[in-house]
């Protein structure tokens, strides 16, 4: 069996999982505390021993690591602004002190497209993409059966994709990142915008301003809420117009959504294609599946940092 390992802002999950993606036993720790690498590096390779220790007659090939600007390269977490650990974070090495088996460490959205090209909708492609729709937006490329890193292990970073030059101000220091407008924060921004400018009645005037989510968006809208149904509508038309040019690049035969925002479905799905099929340059006009992830989603972070360990000890 392998080792998978999922960095998150708030919690961490730890799973050892074979070869067919059975996740046989897992556990969690809150990430947050422990503000040192080396603190948190022991934490994890104590609970790693913890789950083993029942399982000594299995041995473990390999640690599969997914976090945030995660480096497949240099084995680093570089500039994770979620994290508590700043600056350039040596992962790789601090985990061959305590193990002898390979780590390899992505970031979290590869990581999602290898648990869908593994264990998931994409079983079988050799070309498509996940887009991970979350308190972010993420992405992963699969071209021709082999993940895209590009030179320095960085490529693929749809979420910030400009949609509108000089548009909503990015975590990234930019302006106008798809994150901004097609994330669960981003659509929180649009349902504020909307609600203070147009005067449409909408059940979401009964939520506090703190307390509104993309969730409730979207929940308003599958009631038939206009107002709702615009704020989707305008989601949709920034994702589309992102894929359309995303899809000249590498030319996918699908792509694969994950995430709480996905989550919504047909409501988002839907009218992102047909955004998508308005601005895709002809060649390319119904070649492209959108999808919704068929991995389970309690696991599919630590079924993709498995996946990479698989794929590169096979």
């Amino acid at each position: 069996m392998v080792v998978g390992i999922d960095i998150g802002g708030t919690n961490t999950a730890i799973g050892l999982i074979d070869q067919k993606g059975n996740v046989l036993v897992e556990t969690t720790l809150k990430t947050a505390n422990y503000p040192k690498i080396e603190a948190f590096v022991v934490a994890i390779t104590k609970s790693i021993n913890d789950l083993h220790t029942p399982h000594k007659e299995v041995a473990i090939k390999a640690i599969g690591i997914g976090a945030p600007n995660g480096n497949f390269y240099s084995g680093t977490i570089e500039q994770a602004p979620n994290l508590p650990w700043k600056g350039i974070v040596h992962l790789r090495e601090l985990f061959l002190e305590y193990f002898d088996a390979p780590v390899f460490i992505t970031n979290d959205a590869n990581a999602a497209a290898l648990g869908e090209m593994h264990y998931g909708a994409a079983k079988g492609l050799k070309n498509f993409m996940v887009v991970t729709l979350g308190t972010g937006v993420g992405s992963g490329f699969v071209v021709n059966g082999k993940l895209m890193y590009g030179h320095d292990g960085f490529a693929g970073e749809l979420g910030h994709f400009t949609v509108e030059q000089g548009g909503r101000p990015c975590n990234c220091g930019r302006r106008g990142c798809l994150e901004t407008y097609a994330s669960a924060t981003g659509i929180v921004t649009t349902a504020l915008e909307q609600l203070s400018r147009v005067r449409l009645p909408s059940g979401l005037r009964s939520i506090p301003k703190n307390q509104l989510s993309a969730k409730f968006v979207c929940q308003a809208a599958e009631q038939g809420d206009a107002l709702s149904l615009e704020m989707v509508d305008y989601t949709a038309e920034k994702l589309g117009f992102a894929l359309a040019n995303i899809v000249l690049i590498t030319s996918p035969e699908a792509i694969v959504f994950f995430g709480g925002v996905a989550n919504a479905g047909d409501l988002l799905l839907k009218p992102t294609k047909e955004y998508m099929e308005q601005n895709l340059l002809n060649i390319f006009k119904n070649k492209v599946q959108l999808w919704q992830s068929q991995v389970p989603e309690n696991h599919a972070a630590l079924l993709g940092a498995a996946a990479l360990a698989w794929e590169n000890i096979e």
